[in-house]
């Protein structure tokens, strides 16, 4: 069998993650134990709360361990079987390793079903971040007919799903995203009501306003800083604000703070954070409305896709700077024919 490439956590970042603090390195193909299957990585998950795991401090997540294998959401094909549960040959999904091989327990992955349009799907639109999306609207946002719903981040793996998924409440959605081509898709293809470019906007307040004329009622928050700032300013009373991420933060060596805390009060704003790892009893239900969804082609869903493990860390790097479009994902092998 070949060579297994794997990418190492070589350095944690203190700013801005770069190419420095990865490796590539070439190790054996592991041999599975009792119990335990051998998986052909073919599509890997790069998402922003790895960023989170770089750092040497408490999470809801471990961090990730120097000299050692990074781990990301991975799909692939079991190519050996200690364990009757999973036979080679199987689909499956689950966190492991940014390695061309993994040795997994067979417990710790699951079988999915190959008859997608895209095994990459299992990483987004029926995976960990349209969860998110959906999770979060749902307990949190909780979005009613006729209200403004405003996403950050809206042509990302998260905030284009939900927004879609406002609009099937009835809501006026607008979205942000950093390009006119983004903003343009949000607007075109996924139905959004309006869009800016915010890294073109004079004024974020001036930008909200007129894609929010009436306020904000739902705020979905991937961005922090500035922009939380600004549509503090923007909701209106008994707003939510549902705290999935704050991805503009993740490479400042201090934080920024927020200005305007005071409005939620005479508002009455509701703002809470939340993980979806909290919340895998709702994963069946999801899978089944979110499936349905795209099976009528109410959902669509957009992915920014890398060929070849070795160019993993220029795209996890693209990925913060916002120069992905979609999700992104990298493929690493090939999908079985």
């Amino acid at each position: 069998m070949t060579e297994n490439t794997q990418i190492l956590f070589k350095s944690r970042p203190t700013g801005w993650v770069d190419a420095s603090h990865f490796e590539v390195a070439a190790g054996p193909v592991g041999e599975p134990g009792a119990g335990e299957v051998l998986v052909r990585n073919i599509f890997m998950s790069l998402d922003p709360y790895m960023r989170g795991r770089m750092r040497d401090q408490k999470s809801y997540a471990p961090g990730f361990e120097l000299g050692q294998v990074l781990q990301a959401g991975m799909v692939g094909e079991v190519v050996a079987s200690n364990d009757p549960s999973l036979a080679v040959g199987d689909l499956v999904e689950g966190r492991l390793g940014w390695e061309t091989y993994s040795v997994a327990q067979a417990g710790a992955v699951n079988r999915v079903d190959g008859n997608v349009a895209s095994l990459s799907h299992y990483l987004g639109v029926l995976g960990m971040p349209s969860m998110t999306a959906w999770v979060g609207l749902r307990n949190i946002g909780q979005p009613r007919e006729g209200e403004t719903v405003y996403v950050s981040a809206a042509s990302g793996a998260v905030g284009q799903i939900a927004g879609q998924i406002a609009k099937m409440h009835g809501c006026h959605v607008a979205g942000s995203a950093g390009s006119f081509e983004k903003a343009a898709y949000i607007m075109d293809e996924l139905g959004f009501d309006a869009a800016f470019n915010y890294k073109e906007a004079s004024s974020l307040g001036d930008a909200l306003g007129q894609a929010c004329p009436d306020g904000i009622d739902v705020y979905f928050e991937n961005v922090g800083g500035a922009m939380l700032d600004a549509v503090l300013l923007k909701v209106n009373p008994y707003a939510r604000i549902v705290a999935c991420g704050m991805i503009s933060q993740y490479n400042l060596e201090k934080p920024e703070g927020v200005k305007n805390l005071g409005t939620m009060v005479g508002n009455k704003v509701k703002m809470q954070g939340f993980i979806v790892s909290d919340h895998m009893d709702l994963k069946s239900e999801f899978m089944a409305e979110m499936s349905g969804w795209l099976a009528d082609g109410k959902i669509k869903y957009r992915e920014d896709i890398t060929q070849g493990l070795e160019n993993a860390p220029a795209a996890f790097i693209g990925m913060l700077k916002g120069e992905n479009f979609g999700k992104q994902v990298v493929q690493i092998g090939e999908a079985p024919k």
